[in-house]
C-alpha cells in the first residue's frame, strides 16, 4: 500500500519588506508535484477596506509554484507576473476606489495563503513601504500654501520636484514619499480638495501655483537651483501650463496622461460657476482660453446626465475640430526651458493622452527645442497610470467630485506594466537632467 504525498507548503518572499517600487520573487514550494494550488492576497488600504486577490497554480515536478516562472491555470490575472497577486486585486465590497494607506508613513500589509485541494495551507506577509526609514514629513501650511514636504533621509542639498494631483484635488502623498526615497526633496503641493481650499478646481489662480514654485526655490534649498514639476492628468496639464508660463521657475517638467489644452472645468467643476465649461485656470484675474468655450463643434458631453460612454476621449476629438478655439486653448509648450518628459497610454479612454502627449512632441520638435524630450507611451494602459505596485483593475470608477462614472481604459495588466515602466521612466530621466544617480530600484523581470 502506498502512501499518499502530503503537501507541506513554505512561502519564500524575497525581499518581505521593501519599497513599494521593488520587484519580488514569490515561489511556495513543498507541494506535491503536479499539484493543483490557490493562493489569495488580501491587503487592508484606505479607509480600511480589504483588497483581495486569488489565482490558482499548478507545482511542477519539484512541487514549487514560482510566480516569477509561472502563469496562472485560472484566476484573478492571467499570464507570468510576480506581483499579479497584488495589481489584480480588487475591493472586497466592491466600490472602493482608495489604494493607498491612510498614512504614507505606515507600509501596505498584504497577507499571502496558499491553500492546497487537500487543506494544507500557510500564510505569509509581504510589507510595501512608501517612505524608506528617515524619510522626513512635514505638512506645509504657510505662505497660502497647502501641501506636504517629504526630505530624503541622507543630507542635501537635493533636486526638488512639486507633485501635482490631477482632476480628484487633494494632496499627492505617495508618490512624494516614494520621490523621497529615492533621493528627491519632494513638495506634494494641493490646489483644490485640499484643507483650506476651494473644494473645485475652478477659477484656480495661476498666481497660487507660481508662489509654490517660488516657495520651492526659496526654502527648499534645491540643489544647483533644480525645481521640476510633475503632474498627472489635469495636473498634467497644468505642469505643461506652469513649464510655459513659468519658465524660469521650471527646470523641468514631467506630464503623466496630460492634456495639451487647456480644457474647462470638466468633471471637477463648481456647479455653480459654469459646471463642466467652467474657467479652469485664471491669471491676473483673467480666465484662461479653454477648449470649452463655446466650441463650436461638440455637440454631447460625457457629463450630460445620460449614460456615460465607454470613451470619454471621443468629445475631445470633437472638441479639436473647432480648429480656431483649439488654436486659443492650446497650451504654448514651445516657451518651456528645460526637459519633459511625457506619459501616456494608447487605450486612455478618460481623454486623448497619448494624441496630446504627441501634440507636445511635434511641436517641441518644430520650435527646435534645445532641451531633452521624451514621450513613453505603453500599450494596453489606460488614463490611471501610477506608481507600482498597485492595484490596477479600476477601468471604470466613479469621479470623485462630480460623482459621474467614467471610464479610464486599459487592461489590469496593461496598466501594471505602465506603473511599472513609467515609474522607472521618471527615475531615469530625473538622473539624467539632474547629473544625479538617485536610488534606482532593482529591474523587473515583469510585472
Amino acid at each position: 500500500m502506498t502512501t499518499k504525498p502530503v503537501s507541506v507548503p513554505v512561502f519564500s518572499i524575497e525581499p518581505v519588506d521593501a519599497l513599494i517600487d521593488e520587484p519580488r520573487r514569490i515561489v511556495v514550494s513543498g507541494l506535491v508535484p503536479d499539484e493543483r494550488v490557490a493562493i489569495s492576497a488580501r491587503t487592508l488600504r484606505g479607509n480600511g477596506v480589504e483588497w483581495m486577490s486569488q489565482a490558482s497554480f499548478m507545482a511542477d515536478a519539484d512541487g514549487v509554484v514560482d510566480l516569477s516562472r509561472d502563469a496562472p491555470v485560472g484566476g484573478d490575472y492571467a499570464r507570468v507576473a510576480p506581483m499579479g497577486p497584488v495589481w489584480s486585486q480588487q475591493p472586497v465590497d466592491g466600490t472602493s476606489n482608495e489604494i493607498f494607506p491612510a498614512d504614507v508613513m505606515v507600509p501596505l500589509r498584504t497577507l499571502l495563503t496558499v491553500e492546497t485541494v487537500d487543506g494544507a495551507s500557510a500564510d505569509a506577509e509581504l510589507l510595501q513601504r512608501f517612505a524608506s526609514v528617515g524619510i522626513g514629513r512635514r505638512e506645509i501650511r504657510e505662505d497660502g500654501l497647502v501641501g506636504t514636504l517629504f526630505t530624503p533621509a541622507e543630507p542635501g542639498p537635493h533636486p526638488v520636484v512639486v507633485v501635482l494631483n490631477g482632476s480628484g484635488g487633494g494632496i499627492n502623498e505617495p508618490r512624494a514619499a516614494l520621490l523621497a526615497s529615492r533621493g528627491y526633496t519632494a513638495f506634494a503641493l494641493g490646489y483644490f480638495k485640499a484643507p483650506g481650499l476651494s473644494p473645485y478646481i475652478t477659477e484656480t489662480p495661476l498666481e497660487y501655483l507660481e508662489a509654490g514654485l517660488r516657495y520651492a526655490h526659496a526654502k527648499l534649498a534645491p540643489k544647483d537651483g533644480f525645481v521640476a514639476i510633475s503632474g498627472q492628468s489635469r495636473g498634467g496639464e497644468l505642469a505643461l501650463l506652469l513649464g510655459a508660463t513659468f519658465p524660469d521657475l521650471v527646470s523641468a517638467v514631467i506630464a503623466f496622461v496630460p492634456g495639451a489644452m487647456v480644457h474647462g472645468a470638466q468633471g471637477a467643476g463648481d456647479p455653480a460657476r459654469g459646471g463642466w465649461q467652467g474657467v479652469t485656470w485664471t491669471r491676473n484675474g483673467e480666465a484662461l482660453p479653454h477648449l470649452w468655450d463655446n466650441n463650436s463643434a461638440v455637440h454631447w458631453h460625457p457629463w450630460a446626465g445620460a449614460v456615460p460612454p465607454t470613451r470619454h476621449h471621443s468629445v475631445f476629438f470633437e472638441g479639436l475640430k473647432d480648429t480656431e478655439l483649439a488654436a486659443r486653448a492650446r497650451i504654448p509648450v514651445e516657451k518651456i526651458a528645460g526637459p519633459v518628459l511625457l506619459i501616456s497610454g494608447r487605450d486612455d479612454r478618460a481623454w486623448p493622452s497619448s494624441l496630446y502627449s504627441r501634440m507636445v512632441v511635434s511641436t517641441l520638435r518644430r520650435h527646435n527645442h534645445p532641451h531633452l524630450v521624451r514621450h513613453l507611451d505603453f500599450d494596453d494602459a489606460g488614463h490611471a497610470i501610477n506608481i507600482p505596485v498597485v492595484p490596477s483593475t479600476q477601468l471604470t470608477r466613479e469621479h470623485p467630485v462630480s460623482k459621474v462614472p467614467y471610464t479610464n481604459g486599459g487592461t489590469p495588466a496593461g496598466n501594471a506594466a505602465a506603473d511599472v515602466g513609467s515609474w522607472r521612466g521618471v527615475l531615469e530621466f530625473l538622473g539624467e537632467v539632474t547629473g544625479t544617480t538617485g536610488k534606482l530600484p532593482n529591474a523587473p523581470a515583469d510585472t
